[in-house]
């Protein structure tokens, strides 16, 4: 027997022609189905956002493109956005890496030393140091933790002038450690592997590995090391970019431009024009820094699908 409803009950079961067709507009960000086809979020503030923010980014590297190309005299003389008079981009990559018996190309020797002994031992040292501190316990380790978390607060700037005093009692001022030593000290890539070795290396897999017999250097180079290598590579990539930008520690510490990186030797160059009888060569110092940041640009690319992988590990269950 079918049960008849009143019609205040039909109209609160039976839906209302509101909710078969939405009073309201879908909103702006939730994805809408047409044809079968799922279009993705869109939102026009967000992409007039990005698109400053890339402007900002890439309209210096458009500018240091474009003024390469031109000769010393034509460089003020011209509109700095766009191209003007001879194209001299080769004559002056040919001028920078000849100039003054080639010292651009020592400094280029000089940078790539300190970022491979430098950033290389760095990332080696805080790949160790976080790896011992998040599977192995001992005495004092929240005392080590703090001192961790306050280093990385300390900006190295402020440690400069402190560090050069006692490397100049140590004499190792004006010689290629003074720039490498304090290059191989990464507080935030030590706690940035320490956070990353706490998850990804599970400890069952090393108590296995010592049940098998292996010791505790064959397992983190062998075992851990591989399950830590998006975390490794992104520490080596901040360690390469931040050595190959460092400028104010070996301006400090170098007092001959024989061991000058790419950084300080390039603003000598730009500075030795307000010298008296000092010579104006702004095409080569435009076209230096030009060659300077390919190598950097070429590294990042190359790392940073290593560096997604990294930052994206754990976030998904």
């Amino acid at each position: 027997m079918s049960e008849r409803l009143s019609p205040a009950r039909a109209d609160a079961v039976s839906p209302s022609p509101a909710s078969k067709s939405p009073k309201f507009p879908a909103p702006k960000f939730s994805r809408r189905r047409r044809g079968g086809v799922t279009r993705k979020r869109t939102s026009i503030l967000l992409t007039i956002l990005m698109s400053v923010m890339a402007v900002y980014a890439l309209l210096p590297l458009f500018w240091l493109l474009v003024n390469s190309t031109k000769t010393q005299s034509s460089l003020f003389s011209s509109f700095g956005l766009w191209f003007s008079g001879d194209f001299a981009l080769w004559e002056n990559i040919a001028g920078t890496l000849t100039y003054n018996d080639g010292e651009f190309q020592r400094w280029l020797a000089n940078t790539v030393l300190y970022v491979v002994v430098g950033a290389g031992g760095a990332t080696f040292l805080a790949t160790l140091a976080g790896y011992g501190l998040a599977k192995f316990d001992f005495p004092g380790k929240r005392g080590v933790f703090a001192v961790v978390l306050g280093a990385v607060a300390i900006p190295g700037t402020a440690l400069a002038v402190p560090t050069f005093l006692m490397f100049s009692q140590m004499g190792l001022t004006n010689t290629p450690w003074s720039v490498i030593i304090p290059s191989l000290i990464s507080p935030f890539g030590l706690y940035l592997v320490w956070i990353y070795a706490l998850d990804s290396v599970p400890t069952e897999v090393l108590e296995a590995a010592r049940v098998d017999g292996a010791g505790e250097f064959r397992t983190f180079f062998t075992i851990s090391l591989r399950m830590l290598a998006p975390g490794f590579i992104t520490v080596l990539l901040f360690s390469v970019v931040a050595t190959w930008n460092n400028y104010f520690l070996p301006l400090i510490m170098l007092s001959q431009s024989t061991w000058y990186p790419l950084t300080v030797g390039l603003n000598s160059w730009n500075a030795q024009a307000t010298t008296a009888g000092g010579e104006a060569i702004y095409n080569l110092v435009i076209t230096g820094s030009l060659l300077t940041i390919v190598p950097i640009v070429g590294a990042f690319l190359f790392l940073q699908r290593f560096w997604q992988s990294g930052l994206a590990a754990g976030s998904v269950k």
